[in-house]
């Protein structure tokens, strides 16, 4: 499971390395300044996620299971939060509307949170 936890951090670090990159330089004169801002937010809660998975696999004071369990919730935060907000900021890009899956942004920020949670109650099961 840890390396499979390190190797999907280092994925999802690598990722919004390059979306960042392409927000960037990219979206820059093709997107309303709000729009690149939430673009921007949704990289930087993939990169900080993406490094709260590496301490995760790294980490050897939780069992498999625990991480487990957060590890999926981290993961489908990411996809549920990061992605549907790269989405919704290019929405004027494309003739795809993709203000229907709205409302998957505060699921996936809903697992997010679940995904720290369970690591907040672990660490204080094990030091208490």
């Amino acid at each position: 499971m840890n390396r499979t936890i390190l190797l999907v951090g280092v994925l999802f670090g690598i990722s919004a390395v390059i979306l960042g990159a392409f927000g960037a330089h990219g979206l820059k004169e093709v997107i309303s300044e709000s729009s690149l801002n939430s673009y921007e937010t949704g990289v930087t809660y993939q990169m900080y996620h993406a490094l709260f998975l590496l301490w995760l696999g790294s980490t050897t004071r939780l069992s498999e299971a625990h991480k487990r369990w957060i590890f999926w919730c981290a993961v489908l935060g990411i996809l549920l939060f990061s992605f549907s907000i790269y989405f919704l900021a290019t929405d004027s890009l494309n003739s795809i509307n993709f203000k229907s899956i709205a409302f998957v942004t505060p699921l996936g920020g809903a697992f997010l949170i679940t995904a720290w949670l369970l690591l907040g109650y672990r660490i204080f099961k094990y030091f208490n």
